[in-house]
């Protein structure tokens, strides 16, 4: 049996437990993470915590939608069996109905498509080879971009999120990322570095910091979650460099790097030029009238 449960109601440890040994598994739906990236979330219960799907909400004029909270790309049903789409199906049909529309980016496990679903493309890649072996898999452009950036002789070095975050308010201008979504960011670096599950890495020239990423952890996959870079960063390769880095450190390990998209064609390029392979996940959009 499939049951709506509130937030104040779920059972934490089986909440989290679900999570954490089902085949979906994602950081973005324990529940100490959606307590930060969410305005409002509660839960789909499939028996005793068997499979569960988060539904993360926001509340507007008093009607209720459910929405993809910014920092997570991908939820969805979790389930430590196999999720079919009539079971996703059987999901959808207990949200309450004063939901009056979904918005929700299923995980990439969970296939199924209705005439609402829209196709999306991650790029992952898999970590599991030497370092050698990956990279003969870059692309020329890239290779040649990790040489030149290597002939800087630069420091990659532990740095901390408030520079990060001022690089990134000086560099670039996202419409759609709000002083409230940066201070939930800062908040979620915060409960992740509580966990040890997250490593902000930069590079600094003549002391100051010119580009940086937040990568994070978890038992399956490294997410590439978040980075800045200065006009001076993006010249001398930063963000080749961190994620040559993070390739050559987790590398010979069951580890996914986990690029979070794109969508955008030049985005998409970069990250297929590290060998990465597209992975496909699914938005849901329609109204639940």
């Amino acid at each position: 049996m499939i049951r709506f449960v509130k937030r104040n109601q779920i059972n934490e440890e089986k909440y989290n437990n679900c999570i954490s040994n089902s085949l979906q598994t994602r950081t973005y739906a324990y529940s100490w993470y959606l307590d930060v990236v969410a305005d409002n979330w509660s839960v789909l219960v499939l028996d005793d915590y068997n499979a569960v799907m988060p539904l993360p909400f926001q509340k507007k004029y008093l009607i209720s939608y459910i929405s993809q909270p910014f920092f997570t790309q991908q939820l969805g049903v979790f389930s430590k069996r196999e999720v079919t789409e009539k079971l996703i199906e059987e999901f959808l049909k207990k949200i309450p109905r004063k939901f009056l529309k979904i918005a929700l980016q299923f995980n990439s496990e969970n296939n199924f498509s209705t005439e609402n679903t829209i196709k999306k493309n991650n790029y992952i890649l898999s970590l599991k080879e030497h370092y050698n072996t990956l990279y003969k898999e870059f692309s020329k452009g890239r290779k040649h971009a990790v040489q030149q950036g290597l002939k800087e002789d630069f420091t990659i070095e532990e740095v901390s999120f408030s520079e990060l975050l001022k690089l990134s308010k000086k560099h670039y201008s996202f419409k759609e990322v709000t002083a409230k979504e940066y201070k939930k960011l800062t908040k979620l670096v915060s409960v992740l570095q509580s966990k040890n599950k997250v490593k902000i890495l930069g590079i600094k020239l003549e002391k100051k910091l010119i580009g940086g990423s937040v990568f994070v952890f978890d038992s399956k996959r490294v997410i590439y979650l978040f980075s800045a870079v200065s006009e001076i960063g993006k010249e001398k390769q930063v963000a080749s460099l961190l994620l040559n880095h993070i390739i050559k450190e987790n590398s010979n390990t069951e580890l996914l790097l986990d690029f979070e998209g794109s969508q955008i064609p030049g985005i998409a390029k970069f990250f297929k030029s590290f060998g990465a392979k597209p992975e496909t996940y699914f938005l849901l959009n329609k109204w639940l009238l």
